[in-house]
């Protein structure tokens, strides 16, 4: 129902205005009290052998909304009713930001992609703390930092451990977002000398405090197999918990779409992405000696797709672009999938 008549609704409206629309609906729909019994029995599907256990807590299954979905953490109840196991908030900067110029989201229908420069857009470290410290529903939390757009490179390591220190207490896991294409030079903090600096101290400042925070870095499609080795031998080095594989990627081969220079600049999320993701996440596998959890992130619409990234190597998956395409039931369906399939994927 959702594809043949919701979707080309709100697929007839800007992409932007429309995301900010179906917030503002779930948050009014969900406070009617039959909603939320309604969405449980549609969208939520609970099985123990769905479940997983990672970096010391338990999954109720493998599937979790990436981030830029939430960036405000505004939406945590809501997103548990729709069967997520995770939600990343963020990115989260210290400062409230408005993010890049009006129009920065595009659909790509032919390609089942998005475009979007939004620029870490974002209500800002306090706020958000606020917010999740409020949640006390069972959804396992994690919080995508980054830099603010105005603060050099230099001073990066400074903004992310300002947010380490001001969510630390109220989140299940950190991500350290050092791959976005729309804040300028941010990737260039996946260099080996920017990276060493910035896990380094945000290592000592987790290790100042008793209970250890499990850290990921999310990482560019688009590095080379030298950049990537790189970054596993600081991530060894430091020892952090988790790689999540991947954000959006530049490129713009094979795709399907037409008149792209009117779009411009951006991430391209989606489809496309699935099998630049796969790859990476089979190298990371290989090359990591299972001393990292991998979260896979990119082209999943379906069971199938995520049974290639279980197979490449993902432990987790994340979901973002495929949920705005398939609608509200994909968690659902996909679960209730796994769970006809061999034990060696719902293990």
């Amino acid at each position: 129902m959702y594809k043949k008549l919701f979707r080309p609704i709100l697929f007839s409206f800007r992409p932007e205005l429309i995301h900010n629309f179906s917030f503002l609906s779930i948050k009014i729909l969900f406070k009617i009290p039959f909603i939320k019994f309604l969405s449980k029995k549609l969208f939520q599907l609970h099985n123990k052998n769905l479940e997983i256990n990672i970096i010391g807590k338990t999954f109720k299954n493998r599937i979790g909304l990436a981030a830029g979905f939430d960036k405000n953490a505004e939406l945590l109840h809501e997103m548990e009713y729709f069967g997520f196991s995770h939600v990343e908030v963020g990115t989260i900067t210290p400062l409230p930001q408005d993010g890049n110029p009006k129009p920065r989201l595009f659909r790509l229908p032919k390609d089942k992609s998005l475009i979007n420069r939004m620029g870490f857009n974002n209500d800002g470290v306090d706020k958000i703390a606020a917010r999740i410290k409020s949640y006390k529903g069972k959804i396992v939390i994690g919080a995508n930092i980054g830099k603010n757009k105005m603060t050099p490179n230099d001073r990066a390591v400074d903004d992310y451990i300002i947010c380490f220190k001001k969510l630390r207490e109220d989140v299940d896991y950190f991500v350290i977002n050092i791959s976005s294409p729309n804040t300028p030079n941010l990737r260039k903090l996946q260099s080996k000398d920017s990276l060493s600096v910035i896990l380094g101290k945000i290592q000592i400042e987790n290790n100042s405090q008793k209970n250890l925070v499990p850290i990921f870095i999310k990482i560019a499609p688009d590095l080379s197999f030298k950049e990537i080795d790189d970054i596993l031998d600081i991530s060894k080095k430091y020892k952090i918990d988790g790689i999540i594989a991947t954000n959006t990627t530049i490129s713009r081969s094979g795709l399907k779409t037409k008149n792209l220079k009117k779009i411009g600049d951006g991430g391209l999320s989606g489809k496309p992405l699935a099998t630049k993701s796969n790859s990476i996440i089979k190298y990371l596998r290989k090359k990591s000696d299972d001393k990292f959890v991998i979260i896979g992130v990119g082209g999943v619409y379906n069971v199938d797709d995520v049974i290639k990234k279980i197979e490449s190597g993902a432990d987790l998956i994340q979901v973002y672009t495929g949920w705005i395409y398939e609608g509200p039931s994909m968690v659902k369906n996909i679960n209730s999938s796994l769970l006809k399939l061999e034990k060696r994927i719902v293990k």
